[in-house]
């Protein structure tokens, strides 16, 4: 069987996944169901500019804590329960969406135009990604699947030390600091993130090659979301960071 770094798509790396007489996954169904999901996301941004507009703050920040509540809970159903994906993925991108509208509405007070710079990076990151696979001038080689993982799984340590070190007045200045350090290891992240796409095609492709059923488009699309959510969050904090003396 084949593996991604996506810890959402890599729930279905050693499980028993029998190739039913279906129609199979293909590449383009994948596809559909991403922009579906991205679309989504995007109504529920819209919904959160809308609020922002009629000075709705309070609310704003009561749907972001239930939107951060709902993202979690179907995210982590969904990674587990890979066959309610095409009803969880949804729910987990209006829910991000949401979320993540509310902090880039926040962000723009502070400064203005963050939110299509993020946006543009990470239009800017898929395409290249998406380009260096196609070329094949990437490959997702089990050496560069071990060493994304590894990377992927020292940032999460590292931003979960930062987090319960919050909880004791601790943090680590390269991740909740603004200097130097921090945007060099953000725009790592970012990197970071953006090479994870190339695993993520290349577990869609595969996945599609060995007829895996077609509700698993559904999981495919929502691990690539998952990955494009973690890299306009890091862009939007690189972005923060370089403009930071604004």
């Amino acid at each position: 069987m084949f593996k991604s770094t996506n810890p959402v798509l890599s729930r279905m790396d050693n499980s028993d996944i029998q190739m039913l007489n279906s129609v199979p996954m293909t590449v383009n169904g994948t596809i559909g169901k991403t922009f579906a999901l991205i679309l989504i996301a995007l109504v529920a941004a819209a919904a959160m500019v809308y609020e922002a507009m009629m000075g709705y703050t309070d609310k704003m920040m009561m749907v972001m804590g239930i939107a951060l509540v709902a993202a979690l809970i179907s995210g982590l159903a969904a990674c587990f329960l890979p066959k309610f994906t095409k009803f969880l993925a949804p729910v987990y991108a209006f829910a991000e969406g949401a979320l993540l509208g509310g902090i880039s509405i926040f962000l723009e007070v502070k400064f203005p135009g963050i939110a299509i710079q993020a946006i543009s990076g990470t239009f800017i990151a898929f395409l290249v990604m998406l380009f260096l696979y196609r070329v094949k001038a990437i490959r997702a080689t089990e050496k560069f699947r071990a060493t994304i993982m590894t990377a992927l799984f020292t940032i999460m340590i590292i931003y979960l030390v930062d987090l319960v070190g919050s909880f004791f007045h601790f943090s680590i200045p390269f991740v909740s600091g603004n200097g130097v350090m921090a945007i060099v290891f953000s725009a790592i992240v970012v990197l970071i993130a953006s090479l994870s796409l190339i695993l993520d095609f290349d577990f869609i492709e595969k996945g599609a090659q060995n007829l895996l059923p077609k509700d698993f488009e559904w999981y495919g699309a929502f691990g690539l979301t998952v990955t494009l959510v973690w890299l306009y969050i890091e862009i939007l904090r690189l972005v923060a960071l370089l403009r930071g003396d604004e």
